[in-house]
C-alpha cells in the first residue's frame, strides 16, 4: 500500500483496466491470468512498462536482454509488475541511410505503446544515439512517469597497446590507412580492438552526449549516464531504476514536473562543458519543444560562448575515454565542478533536486574533469553560424577543429552527392589545395534524406599524401559525434528545399569567420539572385510509406527536426484511451 500523501491504488492509470467489475475488465484480467499472473501480482500493483530497444544486429544495447532482467528484480522488489515490450532499435553502425530517418518513428511508437497499454509507469531502455531522443521524445507527449535507463559506454578500445576510442580513431586509422601507412595486419587488428564490449561508443560522442543531457535534465537516475555498460555497477542502477518508477507512480511524478524551461538549460551547460557531439543540437531541441520549452541555436550559442569545456574525453579532449570519466567521477562530478551555472533547484526523477543529488560529487583525476581555472577549452563545445549561406544557422564544434581554420577563406569544391564526393576524394589529381572548401549538398533532413552523418568529408587522398589531417568542410549533413575536424554543418535551410548552399558554385570563395559567427559566399546579390531564379527543385526522394511521411512532415534542424503534427502547437496530445 501507497504511504500517506501517495496516490490511493484506485487512481493508479492501470486500474482502468483491471478494477471494473464489468466483461472489458474481467477480460484484460483473464489474459494476464492466462500469462501466468495470480491477481495478487497485478490488482493495486503498478503496472510498469519496460520498454526495450535491444536487438541482435544493435551492439550498443547487446546486454539488454540481461538489464531488462535487473530492471524487474527492482520492480518486483518495489511491489510492482514488470511488463517488458520490444522497442524500435534505431542504431547508427547498420541502419541505413541513417537512423536518423527512424527517430520520430520511435518517438511515434514510444507515445503510443505508453498511452494504449495500462503502464502507470515506464523504464526506457535505450543509449545508441538516436534511442534517446526518440524515447524521451515519446514519453514526454505520453505523460506517465518514467525512468531512462542508459546503456552505458563500453570498454575502451586498444590494439598493440595503444588505447583506441570510437569512431574517432577509425577516422584517424583510416586516413593514414589511405596514405598507405597502415598495413593489412595493423588494419585487422584495429578492427577488433577498437569495440570491445557491449555498450555505445566510449568517447564523448552521440551516444554520451544525448544520455548526459538526459541525466542533466533529471530524467536518469543522476550520474548513471556515465557507468560503464558492463560493470557490475550498471545492474545494480538497471534495478535501481525498477524501484525508483515504482515510487515515483505512487509520488505522481511525471515528466512535465522534472523537464522545464530551467532542466533543459541545465542539460545544454552539461552538453558544452561534456564536449558535446553536434547532434546534441537537434536533438535536444527537439526534447525541449516536446515540453513546451521553445530552445533555439542562439539559446544554445549563448551557451556556448559562457561554458568552459572541462571533460578531456576525444574527441574534443585529447587523451581520455568514457571509462576514465567514470572513474574521475562521472557526471555527478562535473555537474558539481559546474553547479554555480545551474539551478540546483530542478527536480530529478529521485524525487530530490539536483543540488541534493551533486552533494558529495568528488573529482578524482582533475586532468580528466578539469577545474574551471584549467578548461580543455575556453567555450564550450559548440558555436553557430549565420550568414548568406546559412541563414537559419549551422553548427560547428571549435575545440574539435584545427584553430587556423576559425577565421578562413577559400574557393569552393562542391559536391552534389556523397556518391560523386567518394568518386573524386581519390583522385590524386583532384584540384585541390589546403584552402580549398569542400562542399556537400543535398544531405540534410530531405535531400538525405535524414540527414546522414556524412560531415566529416574525408580529405583528399592529395593533400593526406601531403602531410594535412583537416581542412574547412560545410554540409547540410550531420557528422558522428566521435567526430572531429573544422565541419561546419546543419545548413539550415538544406539545399534540397532551396536554401543558399544549393545556390553555391565551385570556384566561389567562401569565408568563415568563427569569432563572429559568420559562414558566408563572396557572390553578390544579383547574381544569387539569378541562380535562385534558375534553381529548380530535385525529384521527391520517396513516393510512398514512411519515407514519404518523414519528407512532407519533418522540419529543418535549426527547429529539432520533429514532425510539424508532434510539435505542440499542432495540438494537445491524445487523452487516454477509451474502455468500453
Amino acid at each position: 500500500m501507497p504511504n500517506d500523501g501517495r496516490i490511493p491504488p484506485d487512481r493508479l492509470r492501470s486500474a482502468r483496466w483491471f478494477a471494473p467489475d464489468d466483461l472489458r475488465s474481467f477480460g484484460h484480467r483473464s489474459r494476464l491470468m492466462q500469462l501466468g499472473y495470480a491477481e495478487e501480482e497485478f490488482r493495486g500493483r503498478p503496472i510498469i512498462g519496460i520498454l526495450n530497444t535491444w536487438s541482435e544486429i544493435n551492439s550498443c544495447h547487446g546486454h539488454f536482454r540481461e538489464r531488462a532482467r535487473d530492471v524487474k528484480r527492482g520492480v518486483q522488489m518495489a511491489g510492482g509488475l514488470p511488463l517488458e515490450m520490444p522497442a524500435l532499435s534505431v542504431d547508427e553502425s547498420f541502419t541505413k541511410p541513417t537512423s536518423m530517418l527512424y527517430r520520430n518513428m520511435l518517438a511515434m511508437e514510444t507515445e503510443e505503446m505508453i498511452r494504449s497499454h495500462p503502464f502507470d509507469g515506464v523504464v526506457l531502455m535505450g543509449g545508441c544515439d538516436k534511442t534517446t531522443p526518440g524515447l524521451v521524445m515519446g514519453a514526454i507527449t505520453a505523460g506517465v512517469p518514467f525512468v531512462y535507463l542508459p546503456a552505458g559506454p563500453m570498454l575502451r578500445g586498444n590494439f598493440a597497446g595503444r588505447t583506441l576510442g570510437s569512431g574517432s580513431d577509425a577516422w584517424k586509422y583510416w586516413d593514414e590507412r589511405r596514405a598507405g601507412n597502415v598495413t593489412d595486419a595493423e588494419w585487422l587488428g584495429l578492427q577488433g580492438g577498437i569495440a570491445r564490449s557491449h555498450g555505445t561508443c566510449m568517447t564523448m560522442g552521440t551516444a554520451s552526449t544525448m544520455t548526459a543531457i538526459v541525466d542533466a535534465m533529471g530524467l536518469s537516475l543522476t550520474g548513471s549516464s556515465s557507468i560503464p555498460a558492463v560493470d557490475a555497477e550498471h545492474q545494480r542502477m538497471g534495478a535501481a531504476c525498477g524501484r525508483r518508477i515504482v515510487d515515483m507512480v505512487w509520488e505522481a511524478l511525471t515528466p512535465d514536473r522534472i523537464v522545464t524551461a530551467a532542466s533543459v538549460r541545465n542539460a545544454a551547460i552539461v552538453a558544452m562543458a561534456t564536449g558535446c557531439s553536434t547532434n546534441a543540437v537537434v536533438h535536444l531541441i527537439a526534447m525541449a519543444r516536446r515540453a513546451g520549452v521553445e530552445l533555439t541555436l542562439d539559446d544554445l550559442d549563448a551557451l556556448g560562448r559562457d561554458t568552459p569545456l572541462i571533460a578531456n574525453v576525444r574527441p574534443s579532449g585529447k587523451d581520455y575515454l568514457m571509462e576514465d570519466f567514470h572513474f574521475a567521477g562521472g557526471l555527478r562530478a562535473l555537474m558539481a565542478q559546474i553547479a554555480a551555472r545551474l539551478d540546483t533547484s530542478c527536480l530529478t526523477v529521485t524525487g530530490r533536486t539536483l543540488g541534493e543529488e551533486l552533494e558529495g560529487a568528488q573529482v578524482h583525476n582533475t586532468d580528466v574533469i578539469r577545474p574551471l581555472s584549467n578548461p580543455v577549452y575556453a567555450e564550450g563545445s559548440l558555436a553557430v553560424l549565420r550568414g548568406n549561406l546559412a541563414p537559419n544557422g549551422a553548427i560547428i564544434k571549435p575545440a574539435a577543429c584545427d584553430p587556423r581554420f576559425w577565421v578562413h577563406e577559400g574557393p569552393a569544391l562542391v559536391f552534389d552527392s556523397y556518391p560523386a564526393m567518394k568518386a573524386a576524394i581519390d583522385d590524386e589529381d583532384l584540384d585541390v589545395t589546403p584552402d580549398t572548401v569542400l562542399v556537400l549538398r543535398n544531405a540534410g533532413p530531405q535531400g538525405g534524406p535524414g540527414m546522414p552523418e556524412w560531415g566529416m568529408l574525408p580529405i583528399p587522398k592529395a593533400l593526406i599524401k601531403q602531410g594535412h589531417r583537416d581542412m574547412l568542410r560545410i554540409s547540410d549533413a550531420r557528422m558522428s559525434g566521435t567526430s572531429y575536424g573544422a565541419c561546419v554543418l546543419h545548413v539550415a535551410p538544406e539545399s534540397f528545399v532551396g536554401g543558399p548552399l544549393a545556390l553555391l558554385k565551385t570556384g566561389d570563395i567562401v569565408r568563415m569567420d568563427l569569432p563572429n559567427r559568420r559562414l558566408d559566399m563572396v557572390v553578390d546579390e544579383a547574381e544569387l539572385e539569378a541562380r535562385r531564379a534558375a534553381w529548380k527543385p530535385p525529384e521527391p526522394r520517396f513516393q510512398r510509406g514512411w519515407g514519404w511521411m518523414f519528407s512532407r512532415h519533418v522540419g529543418q534542424a535549426d527547429t529539432g527536426c520533429d514532425f510539424d503534427f508532434l510539435t505542440r502547437a499542432h495540438g494537445s496530445a491524445a487523452g487516454e484511451p477509451d474502455i468500453f
